[in-house]
């Protein structure tokens, strides 16, 4: 099972299982992570999933597609390259050992 570490504004970091198949924000959910908010439940309506993925796992993820790439205008905080919405980060085997840092606030 892919691993996904989370990693809190404070640092702390938290590295759980994912499921294949499942998202890397229902990961965060499923597992009590602390800074997803998910309050659209992964439909891509409202940007509280946002993560920022560490640069050393950049290359991991899929390219961002177009409505992920709108709906990232819209996020609490401050919008970066690594930027990315965590309902829209499918897990594989290929996002083992992801790193996605949380950001200071979803909403």
């Amino acid at each position: 099972m892919p691993k996904i570490t989370y990693v809190a504004v404070d640092a702390a970091e938290r590295t759980i299982d994912v499921q294949a198949g499942t998202s890397v924000m229902r990961g965060a959910v499923f597992n009590d992570i602390d800074g997803i908010v998910a309050q659209c439940g992964g439909n891509l309506q409202c940007a509280t999933c946002h993560v920022y993925v560490d640069e050393s796992t950049l290359d991991k993820p899929e390219p961002i597609q177009p409505n992920e790439n709108e709906m990232l205008d819209f996020t609490a905080c401050p919008r970066r390259p690594n930027s990315r919405l965590s309902c829209q980060l499918t897990v594989t085997e290929a996002l083992d050992g992801l790193i996605v840092h949380l950001p200071e606030r979803q909403k």
